[in-house]
C-alpha cells in the first residue's frame, strides 16, 4: 500500500487540531515533548502508546529522560509526514489526556 505524503495545507490543519505539536526544522515530521510526575509515569505512557503505535503498525521516534518522553512522526514509506503520523499524534493526544 502506498501511503502519501502530506502537502502543506494538510499539515497545517492537521497541527490546528493537535495542541503542542510543531513541524520539525529540516525535515517533514511533526514532534511533541511531554513530561509527568516521573519515571513510571512517562514509562506508563510509553508503554500505552507502544500497544497503540503496534495496532496501528506505525511507530514513534521517541526519545526518554526520566519523565519527559520527546515524539517525533515521520512516515518513512511517504518521505514524510503522513495520515498515519496524524492518526498516531491523535491516539497519543487521547492517551495523554487519561
Amino acid at each position: 500500500m502506498t501511503v502519501a505524503k502530506l502537502a502543506d495545507q494538510e499539515i497545517a490543519a492537521a497541527l490546528a487540531q493537535l495542541p503542542g505539536w510543531s513541524r520539525v526544522d529540516g525535515r517533514s515530521a511533526i514532534a511533541k515533548k511531554f513530561q509527568f510526575a516521573d519515571f513510571n509515569a512517562a514509562w506508563g505512557f510509553m508503554c500505552r502508546v507502544a500497544l497503540a503505535a503496534e495496532k496501528q503498525d506505525h511507530h514513534p521516534e521517541w526519545f526518554n529522560v526520566w519523565n519527559r518522553v520527546e515524539i517525533t512522526l515521520s512516515t518513512h514509506d511517504a518521505g514524510g509526514l503522513s495520515a498515519r503520523d496524524v492518526k498516531l499524534a491523535e491516539t497519543i493526544e487521547k492517551i495523554a489526556a487519561r
